[in-house]
């Protein structure tokens, strides 16, 4: 008989849910959240949410005539808690904490444990998530940044690019434990990490734009130019910090992040219904360059593995552009054989850790 999974995807203003009888969806729906529900929590912690959240996704399930007790396991996203290892662990009341009060930050992914843990205590199950943001296996020497008290702290599209990872495996014959692959996941923020012998060992950290400029992130920039900049008067701390975050990259250079948007601008010179603010040749230049800077980085953080590869592994909606996917295709098929995989399904992904999960517990951590 086909275990029960319900699965939760949190977000600021929705959250994604599936259930799952086995493999196969029983649902899969996004459930939005009115103006009058979000109200109470307008510059509040995103976390105080979760009663909320919990009754309303409850009240879905009855509305659905699902029997709580059915459900034998929940499974959450992970959140910005403590850097841990990869894998899948129980919810506990260590991971609430470190969730409620945002130890790496304040996020709405925060409440993937903190739902999974309501809901699994009312249908008396586990609650788990698998994979979260702050996965740290990387190479000590890695973690240097040539100046010490600044460390490099991997927050990065840890389950995408695992589950890439995985399926690519499978397609090799191989286990991921044993294969060697760099993986790019790209969407508003773009991260790449070297993932060798089960473990991301090195990755660039995707919350402050590290590596390659993004649809909404300014990337790496010139040290001493950037210091200067901050020190200019000209603007505050947050200013500063939309430059690198939400409005640096290609929305600096176009005036949208809105890549499809971009990409047909690109293409046909009608900007339709668009935010863009350059030409035509501007935004083709702006998206090459971020292609450029892609494909630098990949090379760059390829190097540790020695030239033994086993694959480059592209996933996230930046991967739906075929001028883009083309385009980097071209530039990284020398490394080792290239596997494409567009879009970004964290619910598949969590039901895929899920049914690992119950097919042997033993896997399952504590989180300390």
């Amino acid at each position: 008989m086909d275990s029960n999974i319900l699965v939760i995807n949190p977000g600021s203003t929705s959250d994604d849910i599936g259930f799952y009888s086995g493999s196969k969806p029983v649902f899969e729906v996004k459930l939005e959240y009115s103006t009058k529900d979000m109200a109470p929590y307008v510059n509040k912690n995103v976390t105080e949410m979760a009663p909320m959240k919990t009754k309303l996704i409850l009240s879905y399930l009855n509305k659905h005539n699902i029997d709580l007790k059915s459900i034998d396991v929940v499974m959450g996203r992970g959140g910005l808690s403590k850097p841990t290892e990869g894998g899948i662990f129980y919810v506990n009341d260590a991971m609430l904490e470190d969730l409620r009060k945002g130890y790496l930050g304040v996020h709405p992914c925060n409440l993937g444990g903190i739902l999974a843990k309501a809901i699994a205590d009312e249908a008396g199950c586990p609650a788990l998530i698998s994979d979260p943001e702050v996965v740290d296996e990387m190479y000590p020497v890695a973690k240097y940044t040539g100046m010490p008290g600044l460390t490099r702290v991997p927050i990065f599209h840890a389950l995408s690019q695992r589950r890439a990872g995985y399926h690519t495996a499978l397609k090799l014959g191989k286990k991921y434990e044993d294969c060697r692959f760099v993986i790019m996941h790209g969407g508003g923020g773009i991260t790449i990490g070297l993932h060798i012998g089960g473990k991301v060992v090195d990755v660039t950290s995707g919350v402050d734009g590290e590596g390659p400029m993004t649809p909404q992130r300014s990337g790496t920039l010139p040290t001493g130019d950037f210091m200067r900049l901050c020190y200019s008067g000209k603007y505050t701390l947050p200013e500063m910090s939309l430059k690198i975050r939400g409005k640096g990259g290609l929305y600096a250079y176009c005036g949208t992040h809105d890549l499809k948007a971009i990409l047909s601008f690109i293409e046909t010179g009608d900007k339709g219904q668009s935010n863009i603010t350059c030409s035509r040749q501007q935004a083709k230049q702006a998206v090459d360059a971020m292609i450029y800077q892609i494909a630098k980085y990949i090379a760059y953080i390829a190097a540790p593995a020695e030239g033994k590869l086993d694959g480059v592994i592209f996933t996230g909606a930046i991967m739906y552009g075929n001028y883009i996917r083309e385009n980097l295709v071209k530039k990284t098929s020398w490394l080792a054989p290239v596997f494409v995989y567009p879009g970004s399904d964290e619910k598949s992904a969590l039901k895929e850790a899920a049914l690992r999960a119950l097919e042997n517990p033993s896997i399952i951590k504590e989180y300390k």
